[in-house]
């Protein structure tokens, strides 16, 4: 066993898993799996650059892990920056300050990288389910952009796409510095074309209507997730491998666009930091199911950041 750290910052949020991974029987044993919403994207559609409150909201979630990868003792950290600091013109600034806090550069994968962890983290404990159709299409819905990979036990294509739930929320449901509560039929009619749009890009070079199994990634989905199976808490074990059919992830959708703040915010598996931004993700995985003629989601909690652990192991 090789006790390993790995750090996934995205643009809403950083991820920490501690694991002893055992490369020999495919075992991941978790030690600390825990996630903190940062918003490290907040306005990078717009601005360009990363605000200031955003990084040291980051900053803070690092000197935490930090401290959690020492008590655990691990012998490798990798950590991996995602959408929001692959667009920022100020990166260089967030690289400084993980380096300073952690000991280790930040690497800013591409999407394709990005693709290849997610399908890794998703699909090697389902290698040997024999009620799982394939090839799997995995898609990880993030807050700056989505990744969608179709392979059997090793990816065979993989396509980044700017659509997430932060940066779709700014977009098209923001207006005069608030997001608008719910949004009118034209914001959403906007954001289902913009949608639209990153599916026939993703099309041009992965075959997604050939997928048998789709593997649904990240916090949009197992809060769809969550609220389907009515929740009384978030609970990661009954979310992990969920399935979700088409007709409710629709209700659930359509239920979320034209809620309040406050009635989202009720609902008791809903982590405060998605309350804003969870319409749009939902939206992104339903127009998802709708291209590719999905009548289900197969919903997991192992992606990217076990793909990553795996990478150092």
């Amino acid at each position: 066993m090789t006790r390993v750290a790995a750090i996934d910052c995205g643009t809403n949020s950083i991820r920490l898993l501690v694991a002893d991974a055992d490369p020999a029987t495919g075992e991941l044993v978790d030690l600390d799996r825990r996630m903190t919403i940062v918003r490290l994207g907040q306005g990078v559609d717009r601005t360009g650059r990363l605000a200031p409150e955003a990084l040291e909201r980051t900053f803070a979630a690092c000197r935490e892990y930090a401290a959690v990868i020492k008590e655990h003792g691990a012998e490798r950290l990798r950590f991996v920056a995602t959408s929001a600091s692959r667009d920022a013109e100020n990166r260089d600034e967030f690289v400084r300050g993980v380096l300073d806090i952690l000991g280790v550069e930040p690497e800013v994968i591409s999407g394709d990288q990005e693709a290849e962890f997610s399908f890794t983290g998703a699909t090697r404990e389902l290698a040997g389910s024999d009620h799982l159709a394939k090839p799997y299409l995995v898609v990880d819905i993030g807050g700056g952009s989505t990744e969608f990979v179709v392979g059997e036990e090793h990816v065979r294509a993989a396509r980044s796409v700017d659509v997430g739930c932060v940066r779709m929320t700014e977009r098209h449901l923001v207006r005069d510095g608030a997001v608008t509560d719910p949004p009118a039929a034209e914001q959403i009619a906007a954001m289902r074309a913009d949608i639209e749009r990153a599916l026939d890009l993703a099309e041009e070079t992965v075959p997604l209507r050939e997928a048998r199994t789709l593997v649904g990634l990240a916090g949009s989905v197992t809060t769809v997730s969550a609220i389907a199976q009515e929740l009384p808490e978030y609970d990661s074990a009954r979310i992990h491998h969920s399935r979700v059919s088409h007709d409710r992830v629709r209700e659930i959708t359509d239920w979320l666009l034209h809620s309040t703040h406050a009635e989202r915010a009720a609902v008791p598996s809903m982590h405060p930091g998605r309350v804003d931004v969870i319409a749009a993700g939902a939206l992104v995985l339903l127009s998802i199911m709708e291209r590719v003629g999905a009548e289900e989601v197969v919903v997991s909690e192992h992606d990217i950041l076990d793909g990553i652990a795996w990478s150092v192991a």
